[in-house]
């Protein structure tokens, strides 16, 4: 007789354990699975010797009885209040703080592990806090974002595990606290160019000052004054502010028009340094603009690789960059065929008055390179064109080989003619009177303003 409550022992067991986790998401931990393996052996021992049956249920209602009255223990979900702070504005792999508050409302101490619902593209550190929590208390935690992709990214929970005096069982408890993340390219560049502009060390950036300076410009900024200015630039008030010979700078003042065409197609789906060519072109196209719209100038973009999929029309003021972010953070590459054609129609279409015309795209077949030769080629008179072409490093390395043997010869004039060729491709592009520039992506962003600011100086607008 006694032999037939095992199976009926482990059925009810297994109905309990199956109710607590379906409608409680309450789960044994080990220490009550390491407890229950007594009472196992205890009945399998009936089985042979059924006189010690009242021992052996005695044992069983005792252990039976502690883990129930430890069930009870654990901690309800009222018990607790979260919350969660963080910004809305994410910059691409830039550290982004996120602060978790935990407040205990129960008497008594509590352990409690905390993970936030965090997409594994934002890459968490650290991922989940183990804390001991005092009666009626509060607990802050902090941890880092760096997120490996652009896009709108939401924290919708957090969640909780928390275990019983004894620590027999644990409860996993979840908490709606919702907040969207936008992740957009690298804004942090943009307060280091603030920064670096305002205390004259713009050339950390790579950034060269090639502006004209006049008296009769409009003024830009107060910087030390040289041994070669001129005396009517000392700005008097701020020498003897700062105690030092303080000079003004000029900018000429004309307003002009920038609009970018940036390729979303196939071409720029590669990487370099951890993201896409597309991330790198918007980041160098966020901090023309930001330069761009400082001066004074108009900024447009048109993004664009099957057809056109967004467009933002020229404007200027600073709140131009707003509408830049907005359209750019969720842009990703496409694997579809670039149409150039669709692309300059539109540009056509949209933009009738003379701009400087960016094309930031990635060159790696005749096809596509015809196509941007004339294109860009027919601008030429009506706008003042600008291809911005994408370097392959790994085929610069594989060029760049000294005494090449057996197959890395073979790499390394496979690299040099696809060099060869594409620099027929810039040559040809130069000759249609159109500015060529052949960069890396991670080193883009400080030619490019480069050239806008020699562009500038000219007057080639």
């Amino acid at each position: 007789m006694s032999s037939s409550w095992v199976p009926l022992t482990i059925g009810l067991s297994l109905l309990f354990f199956l109710l607590l986790a379906r409608f409680l998401r309450v789960y044994p931990r080990w220490p009550l699975v390491l407890l229950a393996l007594f009472p196992a052996a205890s009945s399998v021992v009936l089985i042979f010797t059924p006189q010690v049956q009242l021992p052996v249920l005695v044992l069983d209602g005792v252990l039976v009885g502690v883990a129930l009255l430890d069930l009870l223990t654990l901690p309800r979900k009222r018990r607790f209040e979260p919350h969660r702070e963080t910004g809305r504005i994410v910059s691409l792999r830039k550290p982004h703080r996120v602060t978790l508050t935990l407040v205990n409302r129960s008497g008594r101490r509590q352990a409690v592990w905390v993970r936030d619902d965090v997409d594994p593209a934002l890459n968490p550190e650290p991922g989940e806090f183990a804390l001991r929590l005092k009666g009626r208390s509060r607990t802050t935690v902090h941890y880092n974002l760096r997120a490996s992709e652009r896009g709108a990214f939401t924290l919708s929970c957090l969640y909780l595990r928390v275990r019983s005096i004894f620590g027999l069982w644990q409860r996993f408890l979840t908490y709606d606290v919702s907040d969207v993340l936008n992740v957009y390219p690298d804004m942090q560049q943009l307060s280091q160019y603030a920064v670096l502009a305002r205390t004259n060390r713009l050339s950390l950036m790579g950034v060269r000052r090639t502006r004209k300076i006049g008296q009769d410009n409009e003024f830009e900024r107060l910087r030390d004054y040289r041994p070669d200015d001129n005396f009517k630039q000392i700005d008097w008030r701020a020498t003897a502010r700062r105690n030092k010979l303080t000079a003004r700078d000029f900018q000429t003042n004309q307003s002009q028009r920038i609009v970018f065409l940036i390729d979303c197609g196939r071409m720029m789906t590669n990487e370099a340094s951890g993201l896409s060519l597309l991330d790198h072109s918007l980041n160098a196209m966020l901090m023309l603009s930001y330069v761009a719209l400082r001066q004074g100038d108009s900024v447009g973009l048109i993004c664009f690789s099957d057809g056109v999929e967004k467009f933002v029309p020229d404007r200027s003021g600073m709140s131009q960059m707003n509408r830049l972010l907005h359209a750019s953070f969720d842009r990703f590459p496409k694997v579809v065929e670039s149409r150039y054609d669709e692309a300059f129609l539109y540009l056509n279409t949209h933009c009738r008055k003379r701009s400087l015309v960016v094309l930031i795209t990635n060159v790696i077949d005749e096809v596509n390179s015809h196509q941007i030769e004339q294109y860009l080629g027919t601008l030429v008179g009506r706008h003042l064109p600008v291809g911005v072409l994408l370097r392959d490093r790994q085929i610069f390395k594989a060029a760049d080989v000294e005494n090449p043997r057996g197959e890395a010869l073979y790499r390394a004039a496979a690299a040099a003619d696809i060099l060869t060729w594409r620099h027929q491709v810039l040559t040809d592009l130069t000759s249609r009177g159109v500015l060529a520039l052949d960069v890396f992506p991670e080193d883009m962003t400080a030619p490019l303003i480069n050239s806008y600011l020699e562009i500038k100086a000219r007057h080639l607008l």
